[in-house]
């Protein structure tokens, strides 16, 4: 008797399939510079070095974590591939870098053609939003490794930046001022405290209501991550952003630190931050003191500028003009202690 890799649980018909479903869509992000379509054995892309006097190539890759399990278990793939792109994406607009392309990996334990397509759906959405181009990626169908109705998914991101406009931290001085860019909910950190507050210490369902979040908890767990791309660019373009932290897993706590230099604090005055609902809930819900909340989760804001105190009401204002919720969040001062939360 003969067996075939359809008898190992590996269907080849099934991901043709998906490369037919996501072809239009994958389409949809690509400009000029994509040299190729979908189904080679890598992607092309030109680069406009013309732009550049020194250009450096900025890369960044990050998965979703076990926000995933919110998807399993909703059963809602369309959006879990923005939150791919936004942690990548994110990750390197702190650099000052523009995104170029991005390439996701999808490792399931059965391959769906119309579930994978929902998720490369995402990933086309938030590259759109991220403006950058989707030009390649993998699903593998792994049986034996995943369960047949969940997944893994990680995403690889390319930017591009001149040299001497890179954004380190390292002219970070005392007296700098911290401005606080909002989040669009708890993004893709911190799940796995979030899963054990709310569907075992709270034992609810993806279906409960929630009357303060006018949605139900798994839809507002679902939120996906906020992409900055269109914020950022045009005010590393006019202002002298001095340095740029992601609020990811570590909260305020691990990010902001990454950008100061040796022998500075970040002051940060809770009191100015509107927190959203959700976090308020988490930690009632969970007894979980402040500092915990702080070191775990983005509490409302997703990306953390350090720029001078001369510029600081400028941008915040600029920023406003543009229809961002963003406030003057804390200030440098000398010091050994990384973040202070007043």
């Amino acid at each position: 008797m003969t067996i075939s890799y359809k008898d190992a649980g590996v269907d080849k018909e099934a991901g043709y399939k998906q490369v037919a479903l996501i072809k239009d869509i994958v389409k949809k992000t690509h400009s000029k510079d994509v040299l190729t379509g979908i189904g080679g054995f890598a992607g092309l892309f030109q680069l406009d070095i013309d732009s550049y006097k020194e250009p450096v190539l900025v890369s960044g890759t990050d998965g979703v974590g076990t926000k995933l399990k919110i998807a399993f278990m909703m059963d809602k793939h369309d959006t879990i591939g923005e939150d791919c792109v936004a942690m990548c994406v994110n990750d390197i607009l702190c650099q000052g870098a523009s995104p170029l392309f991005f390439l996701d990996y999808i490792g399931t334990g059965k391959l769906i053609p119309e579930k994978m397509a929902e998720i490369v759906k995402g990933v086309a959405n938030g590259c759109i939003k991220g403006e950058c181009a989707l030009i390649g990626g993998e699903t593998a169908e792994m049986p034996g490794l995943y369960e047949e109705e969940e997944y893994d998914l990680a995403g690889f991101c390319v930017g591009i930046v001149d040299k001497k406009n890179i954004i380190d931290g390292s002219n970070i001085m005392e007296g700098d001022v911290l401005i606080g860019i909002p989040s669009s909910g708890v993004h893709s950190n911190g799940y796995s405290l979030v899963r054990k507050i709310v569907f075992e210490k709270q034992n609810m369902n993806v279906d409960k209501y929630i009357p303060e979040l006018e949605t139900t908890i798994g839809e507002e767990l679902l939120k996906p991550t906020r992409i900055y791309t269109k914020v950022i660019k045009p005010l590393v373009e006019k202002f002298n952003i001095k340095g740029i932290a992601h609020i990811t897993g570590g909260g305020f706590y691990e990010n902001i630190p990454r950008i100061l230099p040796k022998g500075l604090t970040a002051h940060v005055y809770t009191d100015k931050i509107n927190i959203p609902k959700i976090f308020k809930l988490l930690q009632e819900w969970g007894n979980i003191n402040t500092e915990e909340m702080y070191s775990t989760f983005n509490m409302g804001i997703g990306m953390v500028l350090a720029v001078s105190k001369d510029e600081g009401e400028e941008i915040v204002e600029h920023l406003r003009d543009n229809g961002e919720k963003a406030i003057l969040l804390g200030e440098i001062k000398k010091g050994q202690e990384k973040v202070v939360l007043w």
